[in-house]
């Protein structure tokens, strides 16, 4: 039976366009369609969707508006943001993305542009990612208290964490529900971190940007979007630039930042499989591996081909705690994984593996 969609669009002609594309695969049916907010809560308080698709500009109610609405009203909606803002406004997407918002697409400025096959592809396998996620159990944006909190509990994990050996690194991979799932781990990191952390998580263009400075300012570790060139230093997380693969190049005892622009793998770019593997000619000792909440298997192949040559450590995220219960359970199906912990204990067990200065 296909998914019965919701979509919430002030432009008539987009509001066909997406519903053409959207009912041209027999997976989806958009079942329903509303002008702004307004209308679009109304509906949500009478109807259940599997997957709602929302505009962020429209007039008397718009996206994050309608977004606080169903927090306030306890409407649990699966709902992914599709405007043209979601392109320059990255801050607008991740406000949308605290608020419970589980994914995204840039939509193209004109309609006729939407009718291409690289906007469709991406809009449908966006929308089966999101048909397929958990409602978010909570939608309060994580607070510093949280993070306070969890930083005295980390304190006492690093004092066990000293003694651990070694010339090791932190390899994490994320995607749908990953923007989220990384503010409860990344904020609980400390300076002191023995080791690097490099980072993909699956976002187009001109969103790492915005991701890194927001988990930069609710953290102690620094975070950056990684540069071409960036030399690898402990206590830094780099975050991969969407829309290019990053590998991590090996020479005169540095590790460096290098990014290929190439097709995508796994139909992802950045790829996580890609980062893993390019650890396989590098000095560390050992990689810990943490595989987060995301659709697919990206992570799983790079893991077992890095797994070949180094001593690897694999963290999964468990099915309870993810968004989409798609990455993790790959690199689990396969084998590969090492732990299987909550999205709360992640941190920890990073820190009880990698070890503190």
């Amino acid at each position: 039976m296909s998914k019965k969609i919701l979509l919430i669009d002030d432009s008539a002609l987009m509001r066909t366009v997406l519903s053409d594309i959207i009912n041209s695969d027999s997976r989806f049916q958009v079942v329903d369609k509303a002008k702004d907010g307004v209308e679009g809560l109304e509906l949500l308080k009478k109807n259940t969707y599997d997957a709602v698709i929302l505009d962020v500009n429209m007039p008397r109610m718009d996206g994050i508006t309608l977004l606080k609405e169903i927090n306030k009203n306890k409407i649990k909606a699966k709902i992914m943001m599709c405007s043209t803002d979601t392109k320059e406004g990255a801050k607008v997407t991740l406000d949308a993305l605290e608020l419970g918002a589980l994914d995204f697409i840039h939509k193209p400025d004109r309609a006729s542009d939407c009718r291409g096959e690289d906007f469709s592809t991406a809009l449908t396998r966006t929308l089966a990612a999101v048909c397929e996620a958990r409602v978010p159990v909570s939608t309060k944006a994580f607070s510093i208290d949280e993070i306070k909190a969890s930083r005295k509990v980390v304190e006492l994990v690093g004092k066990h964490a000293d003694k651990v050996t070694g010339n090791r690194i932190v390899a994490i991979a994320s995607s749908t529900g990953g923007p989220r799932a990384l503010q409860a781990v990344i904020p609980k990191l400390p300076k002191n971190l023995k080791t690097p952390v490099v980072l993909v998580q699956h976002m187009p263009v001109g969103f790492t940007a915005s991701l890194a400075e927001r988990l930069d300012s609710l953290s102690e570790i620094k975070v950056k979007e990684a540069a071409e060139g960036d030399v690898l230093q402990a206590g830094c997380v780099y975050i991969a630039k969407g829309g290019q693969h990053m590998h991590i190049i090996t020479s005169g005892g540095k590790h460096t930042i290098h990014y290929v622009d190439g097709p995508t793998r796994e139909g992802v770019r950045p790829c996580a499989n890609f980062m893993y593997e390019s650890l396989m000619d590098s000095d560390y000792d050992t990689v810990c591996c943490v595989v987060l909440t995301g659709m697919g298997a990206d992570g799983t192949e790079g893991i077992k081909n890095l797994k070949s040559v180094k001593k690897v450590h694999v963290i999964g995220q468990d099915e309870a705690s993810c968004t989409v219960y798609g990455m993790p359970k790959a690199v689990a199906t396969a084998g590969l994984v090492n732990q299987v912990v909550t999205l709360d204990d992640v941190a920890q067990e990073i820190i009880m593996n990698v070890g503190v200065k």
